[in-house]
C-alpha cells in the first residue's frame, strides 16, 4: 500500500499486454497457415488443370472415323489416362491420387494431395491438410 491508504495499480497492465501479444501471434500464425494452404491448393489445381488439358487432347480415332465429327471430337479413355499420368509425372507436383472420367468430348480430372502446412502442429494437431482439385476440359474442334 502506498502512504495514502489506496491500493497500488502498478503492474496491472502486464496481463493485458501479454494477452494482446498472444492474440497477435495467433493471428499471424493463422494468416501464415492459411496462406500456405491456399498456395498448396493453387499448386494442386494447376497440376490438375494441365492434366485435364492433356486428357482432352486424346481423341478416339476409331470413334471419330466411325461417327464423324459433328461439332465435337470423342475422347479415348485409356489414352486420356496415359496422357494424365504423363502430364502429372512431368509436372513436378506429387499427388496422392488422381482419377479421370471421360464423357464424350469432355475429360474431368480429380487430383488429391495431403500436405503439411506451416504451423499445422498448432491448427491441425500435426495432421496433414488434404487438398483436392477438379478440372474439366473439352476436346478441341476445328
Amino acid at each position: 500500500m502506498d502512504s495514502g491508504g489506496t491500493r497500488s495499480e502498478q503492474g496491472s497492465s502486464l496481463p493485458f499486454v501479454l494477452v494482446c501479444w498472444l492474440v497477435a501471434a495467433l493471428m499471424s500464425f493463422g494468416a501464415i497457415a492459411a496462406s500456405d494452404a491456399f498456395l498448396e491448393q493453387q499448386r494442386v489445381q494447376s497440376a490438375c488443370d494441365g492434366a485435364a488439358l492433356a486428357a482432352a487432347n486424346q481423341t478416339s480415332d476409331g470413334a471419330a472415323y466411325a461417327r464423324g465429327v459433328a461439332g465435337s471430337l470423342p475422347l479415348d479413355r485409356s489414352a486420356a489416362e496415359v496422357a494424365v499420368a504423363d502430364q502429372l509425372a512431368d509436372g513436378g507436383t506429387r499427388l496422392d491420387g488422381w482419377s479421370v472420367v471421360v464423357r464424350g468430348d469432355e475429360a474431368t480430372v480429380t487430383c488429391t494431395r495431403s500436405v503439411p502446412i506451416a504451423f499445422g502442429w498448432l491448427f491441425l494437431g500435426g495432421a496433414p491438410l488434404e487438398r483436392t482439385a477438379v478440372a474439366s476440359a473439352r476436346a478441341p474442334t476445328v
